[in-house]
C-alpha cells in the first residue's frame, strides 16, 4: 500500500503500473495478486485505509480537545493537517489522484468528504441564519487549500495552515452568536 501511494504521488495513477508497484514494494507480482485483483483494487484499499486513519485521528482529536466546540474544531483540523504533513504521498494520492483515478474512486472520495462534513456538523453550533450548505462549503474550502498545498509539493508544511484554516472554519459559527 505504501508503494502505490509513493509511485502514484510521483507519476500519477494513470502512469502507475503493476510493475512500478511491485518494484517499489520489493515483492513478487504473484504476491500482489494474492492480495489484490489489480492496481484499482489496491488503490481503493489504500485510499480506504488512509481515509479511515485520517478520520480516526480527526475524530479522536476533536473528542479529546479541552474547551468548547471551537477547540474541538481546531484540534480536529490540526489532526488532519498533521496527517497530511506526516503522510504526503498518501495525501497526494487521496486528494489529488483519487477524485479522477477510477470510476469507483469518485464515489469513495465523495463519501469521504461527506464524513468530514458530517463531523463538522456534529461539532459546530448551527444557528438559523447560517446557510444549509455551510458545512459542505467550509470542508470544501479546507480541502481546496490543502489540495493546493499538496500540489505545490508543500504537504510537509500543512500544519502551517492551521491558524488561517481554523479561523476559516470557526468564524461563521462564532459570528452566528452560538
Amino acid at each position: 500500500m505504501d508503494a502505490i501511494a509513493e509511485v502514484t504521488a510521483e507519476q500519477g495513477y494513470a502512469a502507475t503500473s503493476i510493475t512500478d508497484i511491485v518494484n517499489r514494494a520489493r515483492v513478487a507480482r504473484k504476491s500482489l495478486y494474492e492480495c489484490f485483483s489489480g492496481k484499482e483494487e489496491l488503490f481503493l484499499a489504500t485510499f480506504d485505509a488512509a481515509v479511515e486513519e485520517a478520520f480516526k485521528r480527526v475524530e479522536e482529536a476533536g473528542a479529546q480537545a479541552a474547551g468548547g466546540w471551537d477547540e474541538q474544531v481546531r484540534a480536529a483540523l490540526a489532526a488532519f493537517l498533521g496527517y497530511v504533513a506526516e503522510r504526503p504521498d498518501l495525501a497526494r494520492m487521496c486528494m489529488l489522484e483519487a477524485p479522477s483515478a477510477a470510476p469507483a474512486m469518485s464515489e469513495r472520495y465523495e463519501a469521504a468528504m461527506q464524513r468530514f462534513v458530517a463531523l463538522l456538523g456534529a461539532i459546530a453550533p448551527h444557528g438559523d441564519e447560517l446557510p444549509e450548505t455551510i458545512d459542505e462549503t467550509l470542508i470544501g474550502g479546507v480541502a481546496w487549500i490543502v489540495h493546493r498545498q499538496i500540489r505545490r509539493d508543500e504537504a510537509e508544511s500543512a500544519l502551517d495552515l492551521l491558524p488561517e484554516l481554523s479561523e476559516f472554519l470557526i468564524a461563521p459559527f462564532a459570528a452566528s452568536g452560538d
